[in-house]
């Protein structure tokens, strides 16, 4: 037999290490991928789960179920003495809930002398409707002594049962619902008086403790101010402070200070602002609860972290050579930096400044303990009026016990996550459009 030398079976066997360890490393690197993407996988799970759950419950909202009703404005009713031109009180006291009851029995033809039927008709129409015939007559009180088709809201729980959220098979006793007023829905359904119809004071109403006259309509412009004030005050104090640091501040312990607390305040939980907010600006000056300017000042304090970091980052990546090539062809330091340094940088300031925006437009612990959790039906006139936020209206409405309020809380989540993907989305398009890659 002969012998083989040592390195010859070395050399030998090395290249069937070389292909096991080479088949190691593939397989890992396919295992790796194969993990990737089942963590991608669960992700969108979870996310088109909670979508599909947010728009199952959420998109009837838009839609709100009206009783059509020629409406006798008799003056009988609204100023039986006569006396609205002396005392104009008169037409927004007047008994308007008879008007549509009247409208809606003789629609449906009950003998107003029934009385049992007219109480069990109680609660069809919703109790707005004394205000939707108000505000007709106090516009134009020309309508009283005239007949004019009304659309009255339907009360919550007709509502529901119209759009088929109430089980009507179960036992009356079980339901909110009575036969009668089943009864009654389906021959107006038949008729086409009982129809559905786009919920435009879903984004008009103000706050109500009735499901079917609650909207958003001073959550959004609550929202639209402390927007504006964000816009307003972070934008110019955050670029300004990101200027300074990135280009004229000395490097020194004082300013690693600095960017270390404001690297560390951009993680700080939302609900310490509001307490910043709570102490300083309520307590300690004195300004007004529930008011959209404090909730602005608040976000603010907030945002500018976030708004700060992200136009530092843009700075620090325009190249060295611009800032030389300005400097050196006789530029001042002033000129350098806003005439040539922040053009190129806006891209991505704009684009921190719409993230951080988004993020305090879906804000909510920091605007309650501001008191932006009250109960606002009025529109705000200024900034300085009470109003309440798209995410406390939310917040708001789940708290509530009726079941129609969760059609409602569904569909303002809808809204707000379309504005949050619309302002994110933004930020993305005008990032690669504007984008420039050294």
């Amino acid at each position: 037999m002969t012998d083989i030398p040592l390195d010859t079976m070395v050399r030998a066997a090395a290249p069937a290490r070389r292909d096991i360890g080479l088949k190691a490393r593939y397989a890992a690197e396919r295992r790796f991928r194969i993990y990737g993407v089942l963590a991608i996988s669960v992700g969108l799970a979870f996310l088109a789960i909670m979508l599909i759950t947010i728009v199952s419950k959420g998109y009837t909202a838009f839609w709100q179920t009206t009783v059509t009703l020629p409406i006798n404005f008799d003056e009988k009713i609204i100023d039986p003495s006569n006396k609205r031109a002396t005392d104009p009180d008169v037409l927004i006291k007047a008994n308007y809930p008879k008007l549509a009851d009247k409208a809606l029995m003789a629609k449906l033809g009950i003998d107003p002398a029934n009385k049992p039927m007219a109480l069990k008709l109680k609660g069809f129409l919703s109790e707005g409707a004394r205000v939707q015939l108000r505000d007709i007559v106090v516009a134009d009180p020309s309508v009283i002594g005239t007949t004019r088709n009304v659309d009255i809201l339907a009360a919550a729980n007709l509502d529901s049962a119209f759009k088929g959220q109430i089980d009507l098979n179960v036992e009356e006793a079980r339901r909110k619902v009575s036969d009668q007023q089943i009864a009654w829905m389906n021959q107006l359904k038949g008729d086409g008086t009982m129809a559905e119809h786009f919920n435009k004071g879903l984004f008009t109403y103000g706050a109500s403790s009735r499901p079917e006259t609650s909207g958003m309509g001073v959550a959004i412009i609550g929202s639209f101010y402390m927007m504006v004030i964000v816009l307003l005050l972070a934008l110019p104090i955050g670029v300004a402070a990101s200027i300074y640091l990135e280009e004229f501040a000395k490097k020194n312990r004082f300013t690693d200070l600095i960017e270390v607390n404001i690297n560390n305040l951009a993680a700080v939980p939302s609900i310490v602002f509001g307490l910043l907010g709570l102490a300083v600006f309520i307590n300690f000056l004195g300004m007004p609860r529930s008011a959209a300017f404090v909730g602005g000042l608040v976000l603010t304090l907030m945002t500018l972290p976030t708004i700060i970091i992200a136009t530092r980052a843009a700075l620090a990546a325009v190249p060295p050579s611009i800032r030389s090539a300005a400097l050196g062809l006789g530029a001042s330091k002033m000129q350098m930096v806003f005439q040539h340094i922040l053009p190129l940088a806006a891209p991505g300031i704009l684009t921190g400044t719409i993230i951080g925006l988004a993020r305090a437009l879906g804000e909510t612990a920091p605007l309650l303990l501001i008191g932006m959790v009250a109960f606002v039906a009025d529109y705000p006139k200024t900034p300085f009026d009470p109003a309440t936020a798209l995410p406390v209206q939310i917040y708001m409405w789940a708290n509530e016990a009726e079941r129609a309020f969760v059609e409602r809380m569904s569909g303002a989540i809808i809204i707000l996550l379309v504005f949050l993907m619309a302002m994110n989305i933004t930020a993305i398009v005008l990032r690669r459009r504007f984008e420039r890659r050294w």
